[in-house]
């Protein structure tokens, strides 16, 4: 089987592996060897610009006039296609209007926009340009946009007037104006596109209107950058509250997204691909923006959601429409669908039929789901499972190499590059079926993270736990069938609608605001979402105050981290189950929220706290 041949050898001989791959590419400066000789970074002395890879050589090829960029928008009723030649226009131009800023390679630059074309211009601007982009998610308040500028400290913040939430406009700017009131960075520029939904108030010099400042602009030319030179940093969930700057070299990415296309997802170029994600993500990153471009591909950008833009059926009319042959998405769109359309008749009156597989990842994908959209497809559905470090797919079905769809309920087989292991809490591999701590043999292949911002003890601490071994974070358990099936998090991140989430960060918010005592938060099962937070809070004021309470420990995580984050239940207790310690007792209170087998331990200070939260909850 080529799937086995290919994996072997990318353990085997990894060096001989990746620089092959490297060859999907065109270099400036060609790299000798894949893996260097410190044993950790990739394609040493090559030079090459990832812009230019996913833009102009396609021009150059020949296919000006071929499909690049799809852009989808029911909440505006927009949709507009760009060719490979009318992309690489748009996103000259748009770097041309950088280098109008004085931005300069190395310079970092926080994009925080909605799903619309100008987003990805930026991004592709960027690395024409050598410089670092930073994406925020738009849903996010100003003060994590604020921590954000603070981190990486931009020469630019890019935005828009405002962005859609399905029927809500969202100004933007205002969120803007206040991350960098509460910054300590100091931003020289900030660039607004004014869309017709809502126009922002610009105060000079420092807001410039987007759309002027680039009719002025001389449109720029590629840069050739280093193998390592950073692409991009991608702020994710830290436990502590701080976020961690995920830093992406452009080299090692740019090959692994390539090889990933026909190889994984099993697209060939000129061939339309949807991930309907958000680029505030690293899937929006890998396969919204870079890995169809490399590949050649049309890529769908869509502004919406799977219901109620306008019903359940968007999804697959867009497939129809566009000729789509892989869609990758959350299981929650799937299952937002199914609750909209259990009898599947907005998919029988689309007829997708161009679609070849359907991909899911983000959350886990329970069975019930992929096995009701697998019946109403009748065409693979396959859960794969990787993390915003590792930048691509770690456990998949790589079905361009020939693999079978793993069994329903696991994540897959490791990827070409990635050297699993199962391990106890003292490293050491344990049996099939056992589950264990999920961690990945050094070195990472190429397109995994090789350092954070600013933070290389924060890095290293990924390779503390397990010697030689990337902890992944999560608990897993190889199959006697080789898959491996991803149990969830060992530590408190917690997975929303595939949005990472800290629920440590979560926990400090709720903290403070004036009527808590103290708090936890934990993940609590969703049908719609995968996991919510929920809270539980000791309150200063008496029981009839409980709901008002409530409410404002809902509405300060809705406005200092996003509405993404707004618990689905608070729950205020006379006291938190705790050990004679001190230590908050959260794994109980998980077992209390999702149905889990309720252990009380003898270590806790006081046993009937657990049966006053066992009613409580039950009450609800």
């Amino acid at each position: 089987m080529r799937y086995e041949d290919a994996y072997q050898r990318s353990i085997q001989d990894p060096d001989a592996f990746w620089l092959d791959a490297a060859q999907m590419l065109d270099w400036d400066k060609a790299p000798t060897e894949g893996l260097g000789t410190d044993g950790s970074s990739w394609f040493p002395g090559g030079e090459l610009n990832l812009c230019h890879n996913a833009v102009d050589r396609h021009v150059e090829a020949g296919r000006r006039a071929d499909t690049a960029l799809i852009y989808e928008s029911p909440v505006t009723g927009t949709n507009r296609t760009y060719s490979f030649g009318e992309l690489q226009a748009e996103v000259a131009q748009t770097a041309g209007m950088l280098v109008a800023q004085g931005a300069q390679i190395g310079d970092r630059v926080i994009i925080y926009m909605p799903m619309i074309p100008q987003a990805v211009f930026a991004m592709l601007a960027c690395a024409r340009l050598g410089l670092v982009h930073s994406v925020v998610f738009g849903g996010f308040s100003a003060a994590e946009l604020a921590k954000r500028i603070d981190d990486c400290e931009p020469a630019l913040v890019l935005t828009a007037s405002c962005g859609i939430e399905g029927q809500k406009v969202i100004p933007y700017k205002p969120l803007v104006d206040g991350a960098l009131s509460l910054a300590s960075a100091k931003v020289e520029s900030v660039l607004v596109w004014q869309r017709e939904q809502c126009t922002a108030e610009l105060t000079a010099p420092r807001d410039k209107d987007w759309q002027t400042q680039l009719e002025a602009a001389a449109r720029a030319s590629c840069v050739s950058v280093a193998s390592a030179h950073p692409l991009y940093i991608l702020y994710t969930s830290g436990t502590t509250g701080v976020p961690k700057g995920v830093v992406r070299e452009t080299a090692g990415y740019g090959v692994a997204l390539a090889w990933s296309m026909p190889n994984i997802y099993g697209v060939e170029p000129g061939e339309t691909y949807w991930a309907a994600s958000d680029i505030g993500w690293v899937v929006g990153h890998s396969y919204i923006v870079y890995g169809p471009l490399l590949n050649g591909n049309a890529t769908v950008l869509f502004e919406g959601k799977p219901v109620g833009t306008p019903d359940a059926g968007i999804f697959w009319r867009i497939i129809a429409k566009h000729q789509v042959s892989i869609l990758f998405t959350a299981p929650t769109a799937i299952r937002a669908i199914r609750g909209a359309d259990p009898a599947g008749e907005y998919l029988a009156q689309a007829k997708p039929d161009t679609l070849r597989a359907l991909f899911l990842a983000g959350e886990r994908a329970d069975p019930d789901t992929v096995e009701w959209v697998g019946d109403q497809l009748d065409r693979p559905v396959i859960d794969h499972w990787w993390q915003t470090e590792l930048g691509w797919p770690a456990l998949a079905t790589c079905i361009g190499l020939g693999s079978d769809p793993a069994p329903t309920g696991s994540a897959g087989y490791p990827v070409p590059g990635f050297a699993f292991e199962v391990l106890d809490e003292k490293g050491e591999p344990v049996a099939a079926d056992v589950t264990g701590n999920l961690a990945i043999a050094k070195p990472l292949p190429p397109g995994s993270f090789r350092s954070l911002w600013q933070n290389e003890a924060g890095f290293l601490g990924y390779f503390s736990a397990f010697e030689g071994h990337y902890a992944t974070g999560d608990a897993g358990v190889m199959g006697a069938d080789g898959a491996y099936r991803v149990m969830g998090r060992t530590d408190d991140i917690i997975n929303v609608a595939g949005h990472r989430l800290s629920t440590g960060q979560i926990e400090e918010v709720v903290a403070s605001c004036p009527s808590v005592v103290e708090c936890a938060v934990i993940g609590g099962t969703d049908d719609l979402k995968g996991e919510v937070p929920v809270v539980f809070f000791v309150g200063s004021r008496g029981k009839e105050h409980e709901a008002v309470m409530a409410a404002e420990v809902v509405s300060a995580v809705r406005e200092q981290i996003s509405p993404i984050a707004a618990p689905r239940d608070v729950f205020c207790v006379a006291a938190l189950p705790k050990t004679r310690s001190g230590k908050i007792l959260r794994n109980l209170l998980r077992a209390i929220v999702n149905g889990g087998e309720i252990v009380v331990p003898q270590t806790i200070e006081d046993p009937q706290t657990v049966d006053v939260i066992i009613a409580k909850v039950a009450a609800s």
